[in-house]
């Protein structure tokens, strides 16, 4: 971490010689020494500092400066700085000056010009400014910072993204952060795009998309091979757990992820049944693991990176990259799992990430301290979410289609929920709208059995309302049952037969789809267990097919 800043400003260089001379000599064992020559370049040292994460500690300015006084300069570098300690230099005529600026700015001292010697006239002041400075400063943060509003859905989405990713980063909101307001505006007057994202260097990226974002962040986008054995798409726990299986099995793999590691199951805030977690285990940690563990195992990991088309090209499979490149494989694993349903109700587009959220949206739960939220569904996401906003929310209210939970959801969780207090469950009962003003303010209600309606005040929304399997990508390749889910293995016979245009002699094997090399794996795959271990299971297993499948290449 960089050593707090004290920055001395002059405009006569013999004076700023000294006065960094002698600072020097006793704070830099703690403190770095910075010098400026006019107030206007000190502001854009302080401003630079701020980008990068770099504490100021202490101005000790000149004030008679052509262009820029020194009272004029704390006044400007104070809404940045405030908490920085204030000293004057100053001559002994200003010191009426001097006076007003302690009323005026809060100057916290003025020393008079010489300050020889400074053992005795500098150092004391000095010494005491800066323990108390010291013992209310809060350490920076040496990492990325996202300066945005609740107001602002792209702030919402990169947050989300690092949050995925488990990037470190401060979140600092600018509505109730004056100095980084300061900051931000000198980079994008009027704040009409944001959020600004600064990086420990001082560079900046203002709105930024998702990949801008994995690049500055150094992020594998690009494949690092020409030829693989296995290329994943899809990053959840099936995925994940083919990477882990195939890469210590010595397959050349790589796995293909458009957002971030643990797909829908890295979204859940406590994951309460899984083997050998018997206080349960959170989905991003679980997806940490298993990246972590993949990535030692030489698989690559290429996110956010999306496949859109996979194409046949025997013996090859090729699957191709919204950048336009291409990944050349023997085998391919199809695990995308599923995307969420989207809530037809009005208002609810408009307000998508200003209160409105599909999926557990976990960076946003302690930003709804205090309020009444609402989650939509009566499956097991759902009550999951609910007892993770419980921790947080003044009220947490269910809305559910159906009668109630029992039907839906695992006991566990419907025990779990009947027993937290600030958790209620209204049953047969529809978002009928939404309304706000730039955030949600507000949920009308339908109750399905008399069709009446209701409005209720509101904090946020999440929703959980369904799935649909996410497999458009091999739609003209792979056969898919009414519902879009993935066929393979015995479920792609009729009457007996293989499928149409199967010309091995061998039947599928019990993962492998209608394309022979192609295998189908998770929540996206027609009969699978919809559950973290079924996926874990199923991605496991295909590698042990894969391995026959490449003895027959």
């Amino acid at each position: 971490m960089s050593k707090p800043v004290i920055l001395a400003i002059d405009d006569d260089p013999e004076v700023l010689n000294a006065i960094e001379r002698d600072l020097r000599a006793r704070y830099q064992a703690t403190y770095r020494t910075m010098k400026s020559a006019s107030g206007t370049q000190a502001l854009d040292v302080t401003r630079q500092l701020q980008q990068r994460g770099v504490a100021l500690a202490l101005f000790v300015v000149d004030e008679r400066m052509p262009g820029m006084s020194g009272t004029e300069f704390l006044t400007q570098a104070i809404k940045l700085v405030p908490d920085a300690r204030r000293v004057l230099l100053t001559a002994y005529a200003d010191t009426e000056t001097a006076i007003r600026a302690i009323n005026q700015i809060g100057l916290d001292h003025y020393l008079l010009k010489p300050w020889e010697p400074p053992a005795q006239r500098l150092y004391p002041i000095l010494d005491d400014l800066l323990e108390e400075w010291l013992a209310k400063a809060r350490p920076p943060f040496d990492g990325v910072r996202v300066g945005g509003t609740s107001l602002s859905p792209s702030s919402y989405a990169i947050r989300d993204f690092l949050a995925g990713n488990q990037v470190p980063y401060q979140w600092i909101d600018l509505d109730h952060d004056a100095p980084a307001r300061e900051l931000a505006s000198a980079v994008v007057p009027g704040l009409d795009r944001l959020p600004v994202v600064w990086f420990s260097d001082g560079t900046t990226l203002v709105q930024p998309s998702v990949r801008e974002l994995a690049e500055r962040l150094g992020m594998q986008l690009k494949a690092r091979q020409p030829f693989y054995d296995l290329v994943i798409v899809g990053g959840g726990p099936a995925g994940l757990a083919a990477a882990v299986y195939g890469a210590s099995e010595g397959l050349r793999t790589v796995l293909v992820e458009s957002n971030s590691t643990g797909g829908q199951a890295g979204t859940s805030s406590n994951i309460e049944n899984y083997l050998g977690f018997p206080g349960g285990v959170s989905g991003p940690d679980l997806s940490r693991r298993a990246t972590t563990q993949a990535k030692r195992f030489g698989a690559e990991i290429l996110a956010p990176q999306e496949a859109v088309s996979i194409r046949r090209n025997d013996p090859y499979r090729v699957v191709v990259l919204a950048d336009g490149s291409e990944l050349t494989s023997y085998a391919v694993l199809v695990a995308p799992g599923m995307e969420v349903r989207r809530l037809e109700a009005p208002g609810v587009e408009e307000l998508t990430g200003v209160g409105v959220y599909y999926g557990a949206a976990l960076t946003e739960g302690a930003m709804y301290r205090g309020q009444h939220v609402f989650v939509v569904g009566g499956a097991n996401s759902a009550g999951q979410g609910a007892m993770f906003f419980s921790r947080y929310a003044s009220q947490v209210t269910m809305l559910v289609r159906g009668g109630g939970l029992k039907t839906t959801m695992s006991r566990y969780l419907v025990d779990r929920i009947a027993e937290t207090p600030n958790v209620e469950v209204l049953a047969n009962t529809v978002v009928a709208g939404v309304r706000g003003i730039g955030r949600l303010e507000a949920i009308t209600v339908r109750h399905t059995a008399t069709g009446a309606e209701q409005e209720l005040a509101a904090g946020a929304m999440f929703i959980f309302i369904g799935q649909a399997p996410r497999t458009g990508i091999v739609a003209d390749l792979v056969q898919r049952d009414g519902q879009g889910f993935l066929l393979s293995g015995p479920d792609l016979k009729r009457d007996g037969e293989r499928p149409a245009g199967w010309t091995l002699r061998r039947d599928p094997l019990l993962l492998e789809t209608n394309v022979p090399g192609i295998f189908a794996a998770g929540d996206a795959r027609h009969g699978s267990g919809k559950r973290v271990a079924a996926a874990v299971g199923e991605g496991s297993a295909t590698v042990g097919m894969v391995h026959q499948y490449l003895g027959t290449v």
